[in-house]
């Protein structure tokens, strides 16, 4: 299978590897055109028709597709597109058929472009509907055909009509709908950057209360901030009570409708909350943050409280035998024990709800940390400001260890009280940019 690149992203492919490498920009053309199967640039040019030239499948040049793959998904969110994606086997291929899994099922209903809930099993009911569908060298009309047949109990089903031209056995597809047309590309052959004309600029300003919390803080970060009070909160609390907004535990967005994320500059760079949420107690194993302490946690030596602080990873098991799985067709996350098994559940759908609720519009702010007379000084450097996450990401990136969820459970000896203060679904600043579309950055101090 071949692709197509415009000339003008592969000069500007060779551009950045003239800098890369400090070569001529001559020796960088012609290195990206031995990169795509050419001799040199001259040969290239040649067989450019239309400012585009047909180049040699990535992954027999040796150039992974799980880059173009990775660089896909990561454009996708740049641009505030949500998407599902599916992985088409040689048995669907075959058979011109693809189980529609339960987290694309999700995307469907929750998007208002199917539900397969409510549609009957046989081919009588079987629903067409138009998509696009995304190849190398052109967007093509197609059609998708959604439904339920009669045999193992109406599994979902789903095809695209033209599709096998274009993919390969395992390659990932990834659906997205724009102005109620479902779009259909594949993530391992086609260089989503080519496709300026279908992507929208999303460009994120500033509305009218953001452009005021902005300068705001501008103001408020001319002096240093004396901390109000100690601990891991302090540098939230502080920076709230700079702004005029009074102390309260309301789970919704602190300055008119935008959420504010104060943190601590640190080598480690720490994690940013996302949001808090306990798991589906009924739903669950153990039915309470005091089970899973008595079951997992350990005692305090100092005071005798038994505790649970600890971060729990899809990647493997902690320390405390505990890791988080992602369960894409029941769109669940589970916190399972390597010996005892699945231990608590959250639902797919009240995550993302959360997420919403309390990331719609958020500013991330970092500050330096200076301690003077034993009393701590926030400096406000910079801040990030996100709007409009990618829900359907969410799933996903707890599944690649992205996003981790932390436990801070203690229960008092003596009194046997037990609390938490989460749990906290976390993500580190840097990957901010794959949850949410253009995170925009700005500096709070002069240059």
């Amino acid at each position: 299978m071949s692709n197509t690149r415009t000339i003008k992203r592969l000069k500007q492919d060779a551009k950045e590897l003239k800098k890369a490498q400090n070569i001529s920009q001559h020796q960088a053309l012609d290195l990206i055109a031995e990169q795509h199967g050419y001799e040199n640039w001259v040969l290239l040019s040649q067989n450019a028709i239309d400012e585009k030239v047909l180049v040699a499948p990535l992954n027999s040049i040796g150039i992974s597709d799980e880059n173009l793959k990775d660089k896909n998904k990561k454009l996708l969110v740049e641009y505030g597109i949500d998407f599902s994606v599916l992985t088409i086997t040689a048995t669907g291929m075959q058979k011109s058929i693809m189980d529609a899994v339960g987290s694309l099922r999700n995307f469907f209903n929750e998007k208002d472009f199917h539900n397969y809930e409510h549609q009957k099993q046989g081919t009588e009911h079987k629903i067409l509907k138009p998509c696009a569908l995304i190849t190398p060298e052109e967007i093509l009309d197609g059609r998708v055909s959604l439904y339920r047949p009669t045999t193992k109990n109406g599994d979902p089903r789903i095809w695209v009509y033209g599709l096998k031209s274009f993919v390969e056995p395992d390659d990932e597809l990834a659906f997205f709908i724009i102005d109620d047309l479902l779009y259909v590309l594949n993530l391992n052959s086609v260089d989503l950057s080519d496709c300026e004309d279908l992507l929208f600029n999303l460009e994120q300003s500033l509305d009218k209360v953001a452009i005021e919390l902005r300068g705001k803080l501008i103001k408020i970060a001319e002096q240093p901030l004396k901390a109000i009070m100690k601990g891991d909160t302090a540098i939230g609390m502080t920076v709230e009570h700079a702004l005029g907004i009074a102390a309260n535990s309301s789970q919704k967005p602190d300055y008119k409708g935008i959420e504010l994320k104060s943190g601590r500059i640190t080598k480690s760079n720490t994690r940013s909350n996302l949001f808090a949420q306990v798991p589906v107690w009924d739903k669950s194993v153990l039915k309470s943050s005091r089970e899973i302490v008595d079951s997992y946690g350990y005692s305090d030596q100092n005071n005798g409280d038994q505790r649970l602080y600890c971060t729990v990873s899809a990647l493997g098991f902690n320390s405390q035998g505990l890791r988080l799985k992602v369960d894409f067709e029941n769109d669940r996350v589970y916190e399972e024990h390597e010996v005892d098994g699945e231990v608590v559940i959250w639902e797919g759908q009240k995550l993302r709800e959360r997420l919403l609720e309390k990331h719609q519009e958020t500013f991330w702010i970092s500050a330096a940390v200076k301690k003077i007379n034993d009393e701590e000084f926030f400096s406000l450097e910079k801040f990030t400001h996100t709007k409009n996450p990618m829900v359907h990401q969410l799933l996903p990136l707890i599944d690649q260890g992205i996003i981790t969820l932390d436990h801070l459970i203690k229960r008092k000896n003596g009194t046997n009280r037990t609390s938490e203060k989460g749990p906290f679904f976390k993500i580190k600043p840097e990957n901010l940019n794959m949850l949410f579309p253009e995170p925009v950055f700005y500096s709070l101090v002069e240059d």
